[in-house]
């Protein structure tokens, strides 16, 4: 059985009911296995970012899988002072990127695929990259104040992905 965007999905509770691995390996498209995936958010760098990772899935005939890292809120639950939690707000932004990008001439003749996630943009960008097993990840730089004092995404990801990462200015 399939949810409306095409991922698996078991019956809860039921003794067939497929692990997350199994999951995620049902839900991943063939075409966008050893793809590219590029970091998105609407800004110029990102913007640029896309433009280069089509490019490069057009090249190498495979799917484009574009990550959107939605905003979530962090909040603190005062009365049992717990620690910091996150607050899973909806982020309509990524509905409206989902539509610019439809109606995009560019991603014509690229299958490509619009993933979003909550978190820490570099954690869940790399997280994406391995479940699609993808070849290369490409994100745009980070101009600014806050890139230089907390270390810029494009940055961190260098450091840390296990996969080529391609920052474009």
């Amino acid at each position: 059985m399939t949810d409306g965007a095409g991922s698996a999905v078991g019956r809860p509770g039921g003794v067939d009911e497929p692990s997350v691995q199994e999951q995620a390996a049902r839900a991943c498209d063939p075409v966008f296995q050893h793809g590219v995936v590029v970091g998105f958010d609407g800004s110029l760098s990102s913007e640029r970012a896309l433009a280069y990772a089509v490019g490069m899935a057009r090249r190498s005939q495979c799917g484009l899988v574009i990550v959107h890292v939605a905003n979530r809120l962090p909040a603190t639950v005062w009365a049992g002072c717990e620690p910091p939690v996150f607050v899973d707000l909806p982020d309509h932004r990524t509905e409206i990127l989902g539509l610019e990008l439809a109606c995009a001439d560019y991603l014509a003749g690229v299958p490509w695929i619009l993933v979003e996630r909550g978190g820490d943009i570099c954690h869940e960008i790399e997280e994406v990259g391995r479940e699609y097993a993808a070849d290369a990840i490409v994100v745009g730089s980070t101009h600014g104040l806050l890139g230089k004092l907390f270390g810029s995404v494009s940055g961190r990801l260098a450091r840390r992905a296990n996969r080529p990462v391609i920052v474009i200015p």
